[in-house]
């Protein structure tokens, strides 16, 4: 058993698409009609037949709770892998991302915390 797909919640599907590709830097595999929204999955440029990440609209009241309430306390809904966690900060912060946490070294792992612009923290994590 292997993880195919992964969701996050995202406030609107069309900012979220330009956010995680124009952005970030994810490549976006699926992009099909599905009900009033659309099931849009990105994958990394590195893995394109790797774990796909969904864009899931958050229409659902629970959902949207769950969303906000995980912001509001400061938590990410995800953690992104960087080779290079210094880099990736600095290319982030010149496209106008916003961080809640800079690079810190949390024992074998240094980490960052950003904001989405689609109602989400994201951490990204290098390995040490």
């Amino acid at each position: 058993m292997k993880i195919i797909v992964t969701s996050i919640f995202v406030e609107d599907q069309d900012k979220a698409l330009e956010f995680y590709t124009g952005t970030l830097g994810f490549v976006k595999k699926h992009d099909e009609p599905a009900g009033e929204f659309r099931w849009i999955t990105l994958v990394s440029p590195d893995e394109q037949e790797g774990t796909e990440l969904l864009l899931e609209p958050n229409n659902n009241p629970i959902a949207k709770e769950y969303q906000e309430k995980l912001f509001m306390q400061g938590i990410p809904v995800t953690m992104f892998g960087v080779s290079d966690i210094e880099s990736e900060y600095r290319r982030l912060l010149d496209q106008g991302v916003k961080f809640t946490i800079e690079p810190t070294k949390m024992g074998q792992a240094t980490l960052a915390v950003f904001d989405d612009t689609c109602g989400n923290l994201i951490q990204i994590v290098e390995d040490d």
